[in-house]
């Protein structure tokens, strides 16, 4: 059982930068793989980046390059640096955790944040 509350959301001008923090209470992060989610509006939720148990880390091409996911299992906070933020990138922003990588990309993650919003201007 781990409880997760996201922060660092907020609006930025399109080229800047946020970082958020998914900040755990419970099970250490050691135990769980972990991701972002986003959705913004009038679309489906996606996966965004995603950190397995062994620190192996996956992103969607969408990001990739921009984006870094990071986790300090000390703080038991989960990370998301966002730089070169695009309009596009404007979203709900949830972190997730599961034992098991696989099933946070299909979006069946055991636990969830209640998200922080990210709006980028142009």
């Amino acid at each position: 059982q781990v409880n997760l509350v996201e922060s660092g959301g907020g609006s930025v001008q399109a080229g800047g930068s946020l970082r958020l923090s998914c900040a755990g209470s419970g099970d250490s992060f050691s135990s769980y793989s972990m991701g972002w989610f986003r959705q913004a509006p009038g679309k489906e939720r996606e996966g965004v980046a995603v950190m397995g148990r062994n620190g192996y880390t996956s992103y969607a091409d969408s990001v990739k390059g921009r984006f870094t996911i990071s986790k300090d299992n000390a703080k038991n906070t989960l990370y998301l640096q966002m730089d070169s933020l695009k309009p596009e990138d404007t979203a709900m922003y949830y972190c997730a955790a599961d034992y098991v990588t696989g099933r946070l990309w299909a979006g069946n993650g055991d636990y969830w944040g209640q998200g922080t919003q990210v709006t980028v201007s142009s």
